[in-house]
């Protein structure tokens, strides 16, 4: 929670190993010193994680599933059969749909596409996917994002004959009364099948597909080595896992670094008419983007139509290939993202004020807030804000015709899945994983739900649930050293995300060099500048507005903080980014 001050703890390295690691990588201290506080500890292995190669992807073949899938598809492609691409209309299954899409119409097969509309059809596989997979003559079916509890509708595709590829990356479900353990999908490619011997687990839906995909070209081009155009169809695509994969937020480690960095790589040359329109669109322009683009820019546009009803606009454009239609489906994705904000914005306040009912964190360990009308498209943004504000997971509702759908976000690593399925025997619907699920409940039994929630985070939690989260300071560094240089020189650690946060550095006897200044509509974030001797530096502490009387009278302070780029109005200088603050 940024309003409250937090406990430090400095994370502790020895001075040899920095020694080397500076040496051997040829990095600045400050670099080596993160390095080794993240367990980067010998000069090869932090060579390969700074690198980030593509020789650090496993072997798709290694996913559950895979051989069966891909020599399915194969059949389908030589048999020009039609296969339906079957997608999630979060920004992780848009991309892994397009990018299965693109690839299968590379290669001639007989491709069509299908999204469910939020607002209509709900999460997953449904009658919607039977209509549409009639409707196309399909006798293959790709999910993308979803399908690994989608027990009713694959049987149902099964009894017709229709073979069901499954890539997902959710966590299965305890075992269905009816069905068993899964589903009876042809093949079932998911890393966190019981039993899978994938080497990294954590991929997003963009990455399996990704996979499949990969797979394909090496069944197509009869062996591990790819053929040329096939090839360049992969590190093409990279650029939309590396979106699905900041974007869904999964951790930055091990091949998901790998994604996203050599992802971002392309993404900066690339070619594909939808990404380079919204790159404009964004105002990336020449430079290189970076995972911030992604999060905040590229991310919430791919996202904002399908949050609001149908992700279609989101596919068309990143299928498109000619400029003037992806200019224009940019352009909306754009207008849609603004409305997704004031949208959200209203929400955001009823559930605040729902919220105060339930302010005694021990009585009330998870929030659970619910509204009639909240729009179900923007109550996991708003879940994971009161997460930020209150410093506990939360649930957002919305309540239309007596069932309330929504979604909770987690508070740091406290097992959201495991908490839901603690009041399973309540909702109808539910699912997801560690950091984040979804749910589908009669409104009358919200109240109930609550209790079980609360009920197992107590027993789990114990009375410390909520104190404030420790920040862990990667390096203690003096104001003079502060500069472009140093900047430059951490961004090699980059991309940044969960597993691989930003460096937390931090800075002693530092004075205010002029009155602390609060922005916002609600004055929630501070404007800092602070001097040590003739060094001047610009602040931004986002969410601390509240806190601006406890530097009132200060004459010192310690900032931890992260060193940035910030560019405003067509110049770009160095800033600092505040984690937190201490007066003396």
């Amino acid at each position: 929670m940024r309003g409250r001050a937090r406990p430090w703890i400095r994370r502790e390295v020895e001075t040899r190993v920095v020694d080397e690691l500076a040496r051997g990588l040829s990095v600045s201290r400050v670099t080596a010193t993160v390095l080794a506080a993240r367990g980067h500890c010998a000069p090869e292995p932090a060579r390969l994680h700074l690198a980030a190669s593509p020789q650090g992807l496993h072997d798709p073949g290694l996913l559950p599933g895979m051989a069966a899938a891909v020599e399915r598809l194969a059949r389908a492609v030589e048999a020009r059969e039609p296969i339906l691409v079957h997608g999630d209309y979060d920004v992780d299954g848009v991309t892994g749909t397009a990018l299965l899409v693109r690839l299968l119409r590379l290669v001639g097969a007989n491709a069509h596409w299908h999204i469910p509309n939020r607002l209509v059809d709900g999460y997953s596989f449904g009658t919607h996917s039977l209509d549409r997979a009639r409707e196309c003559g399909a006798r293959v079916v790709i999910s993308v994002d979803n399908g690994t509890s989608a027990f009713e509708t694959i049987a149902a595709f099964a009894a017709l004959g229709i073979d069901v590829i499954v890539t997902d990356h959710h966590e299965p479900p305890l075992a269905h009364p009816l069905h068993g353990a899964l589903p009876p999908a042809l093949a079932i490619v998911n890393p966190k099948l019981a039993g899978s011997n994938y080497p990294w687990r954590e991929l997003c839906g963009g990455a399996v597909a990704f996979k499949l995909a990969w797979g394909l070209c090496q069944r197509l081009s009869g062996g591990q080595r790819v053929r040329p155009e096939l090839k360049a169809f992969l590190e093409d695509a990279l650029a939309l896992v590396a979106i699905a994969t900041v974007c869904d937020v999964v951790p930055m480690r091990d091949e998901n670094r790998v994604f996203a960095r050599q992802g971002l790589k392309f993404l900066g040359a690339t070619r594909h008419a939808g990404l380079r329109a919204l790159l404009d669109v964004v105002g990336i322009g020449a430079r290189a983007p970076n995972s911030d683009d992604l999060a905040f820019g590229l991310g919430p546009r791919i996202n904002a139509s399908g949050r609001l009803g149908s992700a279609a606009r989101a596919v068309e454009l990143l299928l498109a290939d000619d400029p003037a239609l992806a200019r224009r489906l940019a352009g909306e994705l754009d207008q849609l993202n603004t409305q997704r904000k004031e949208i959200e914005q209203q929400v955001l306040a009823e559930a605040r004020e729902r919220a105060r009912v339930f302010a005694d964190e021990r009585e009330w360990p998870v929030l659970v807030v619910e509204g009639a009308g909240w729009h179900p498209g923007v109550v996991g943004i708003v879940a994971a804000r009161l997460v930020d504000e209150h410093a506990r997971p939360a649930f957002v509702l919305g309540n239309a015709d007596g069932i309330a759908k929504g979604s909770g976000r987690s508070w740091g690593d406290f097992d959201l899945l495991s908490c839901l399925r603690a009041g399973q025997h309540l909702y109808a619907r539910g699912g997801g994983h560690a950091q984040a699920v979804g749910l589908e409940i009669d409104s009358s039994r919200v109240n109930a739900l609550r209790a079980a929630l609360c009920a197992h985070a107590r027993e789990r939690l114990g009375s410390g649930a909520h104190a404030p989260a420790a920040l862990h300071v990667d390096c203690e560094i003096a104001a003079a050293h502060i500069d472009e240089p140093l900047l430059r020189d951490l961004e090699r650690l980059e991309p940044w995300g969960a597993g691989n946060e930003m460096p937390v550095l931090s800075s002693r006897e530092l004075q205010l060099a002029e009155e602390p200044r609060a922005l916002g509509a609600d004055g929630a974030h501070l404007a800092l500048k602070v001097r040590h001797g003739n060094r001047y530096l610009r602040a931004m502490a986002f969410g601390m507005g509240a806190r601006r009387e406890e530097l009132a009278g200060t004459r010192t302070l310690e900032l931890a903080f992260t060193p940035r780029w910030n560019t405003f109005r067509g110049n770009t200088n160095l800033e600092l980014l505040v984690h937190d603050f201490r007066a003396s």
